[in-house]
């Protein structure tokens, strides 16, 4: 029922440090009396993952809604339902050509050898999944590591316990822990996760957690998969269509009111349409939520920390002299702990709006002379997660992308790149290490293992000691042929 999901979580159903380390064992026990799981038990994974989805969909909305205060239906089952099952739907359409091993070329002096690269699993996978999307980002990489034949431990947001239980407990019914587990619990638990030896560890949050987790798996030397964040330019050209453009950037900073890794954080805009970027933006937000103040469509802050910090940032340019123009009354949302979309106009450099990741409905806009200067402006900053590009240019845009580096990009729209399961999901620099989704998610939680058979025929042997005319001849052959 939706009522239970209001309910604050029972302390006695969290796991303990004692419960990690037995479920981490139980997993690499099963791992090591099956360290191949076949390709019909692999889609079977999969299958639960699916029919779980399924059938626990209105939970999981009421659950996420309850932890956000409120969170607008339509997007959980966009972000989170839809992008979750397409992601498994790619997985079993492609997993036998994924699992098989690749043939590569053998030089011609290792002839009639063969050489191959043959995926195996690596064993057990450390899952730490964000609030903001805390359904799709624990099971996408669950998806991804299930198809590669992996036990997954998944451990969820403190700041989303109604949806961390409900997960817990589906996930359970789905599946023995010694295959797949979530594991609910505070900072303690969360900590001992990330120090837990696993094979893999994918964290997906923010730059300063990142780094400790890193370090935290450095101590095992477990690989890590960092889904980061960082403040994503949205470029206006000269070129574009403003009203489409501002369109797509008003729906991609709004979509979870702004709390989105690659929601665009600023947009840049040539000076001599400051205001009337400003001005389609704000127009746009209105069209999307003409009853912004009262509607279940728009997404509330997570909490009460990260309210107070979006109207800090606010604030804080507003004194600095920046023009803030708000689309929504901040008296009416504000005790629903929502925040209006928010322009931020051409602040000064030193405001902290200028260095902070967003994560909420501000949106910078910021003028710029030149194409030249909007790429310089992006170049002096860390690598975004993401960039978005408008205009009908085409030298212009191929320009930006080849002078720019973010994780991903999409062009005259926003967000979408992400939503695309063949193409990798990932950052770059401090907004991410490593990449997910697709093949690119199977390859992650591989272990892409070289192998080489030799030949019965092999001629290696004209190459031991001792070494004699005929080991010159032979290498003088060799060397004429590579």
């Amino acid at each position: 029922m939706a009522a239970d999901t209001t309910r604050p979580v029972e302390p006695e159903k969290l796991h303990t440090i004692a419960d990690l380390d037995r479920i981490f064992s139980l997993q690499k026990k099963a791992y090591r009396n099956s360290p191949y799981p076949s390709y019909e038990q692999r889609i079977a994974s999969i299958d639960k993952l699916i029919a779980m989805t399924e059938s626990n969909e209105e939970k999981f909305i009421d659950a996420i809604s309850a932890d956000f205060g409120n969170r607008a239906r339509h997007e959980t089952i966009i972000a989170e339902i839809v992008v979750t099952l397409s992601g498994a739907t790619l997985a079993k359409k492609n997993l036998k050509k994924w699992m098989r091993a690749r043939g590569v070329p053998t030089p011609v002096h290792m002839l009639p050898a063969k050489s191959k690269i043959e995926p195996q699993p690596l064993g057990v996978v450390g899952i730490i999944s964000p609030w903001n999307y805390p359904l799709q980002l624990a099971l996408a990489p669950a998806i991804a590591a299930l198809a590669a034949g992996n036990r997954v431990m998944i451990k969820p947001s403190e700041l989303t316990p109604r949806l961390s239980e409900v997960l817990r407990e589906a996930i359970a019914e789905q599946f023995d822990e010694s295959d797949c587990a979530v594991i609910t619990g505070g900072v303690e638990t969360g900590q001992a996760f990330t120090e837990t030896p696993f094979d893999h560890l994918l964290f997906t949050g923010s730059t300063a957690i990142g780094t400790r987790v890193a370090q935290a798996a450095a101590k095992n030397l477990t690989p890590v998969t960092l889904e980061l964040g960082g403040k994503s330019p949205a470029i206006i050209d000269e070129s574009a269509d403003l009203e489409k453009a501002a369109d797509s950037i008003a729906y991609g900073k709004l979509l979870n009111a702004g709390q989105t890794c690659v929601a665009p954080d600023y947009v840049l805009t040539p000076a001599n349409q400051l205001e009337q970027t400003a001005d389609a933006i704000a127009k746009s937000a209105r069209t999307m939520f003409p009853e912004m103040d009262t509607t279940a469509d728009y997404t509330s802050i997570i909490s009460d920390r990260h309210f107070a910090r979006l109207k800090e940032l606010a604030n804080e340019a507003r004194d600095l002299g920046a023009k803030i123009v708000e689309v929504g009354s901040a008296n009416a949302l504000h005790p629903q702990r929502k925040m209006p979309l928010t322009l931020v106009i051409d602040p000064p450099a030193e405001a902290a709006i200028m260095q902070e990741e967003i994560f909420g409905p501000l949106l910078l806009v910021l003028p710029v002379k030149s194409r030249n200067e909007a790429i310089e402006h992006i170049n002096d900053r860390d690598r975004p997660l993401a960039l978005y590009w408008y205009g009908d240019d085409d030298t212009a845009r191929d320009e930006v992308l080849q002078k720019t580096t973010s994780g991903g990009v999409t062009v005259n729209d926003a967000l979408w790149h992400v939503a695309q399961e063949n193409l990798p999901f990932g950052g770059v620099g401090k907004s991410g290490i490593g990449a997910y989704h697709g093949a690119a998610g199977f390859e992650t939680f591989s272990h892409m293992k070289p192998v080489f058979y030799q030949s019965k025929f092999a001629s290696g042997g004209l190459m031991r000691p001792p070494y004699t005319a005929k080991t010159d001849k032979v290498l003088s052959f060799v060397r004429k042929i590579l």
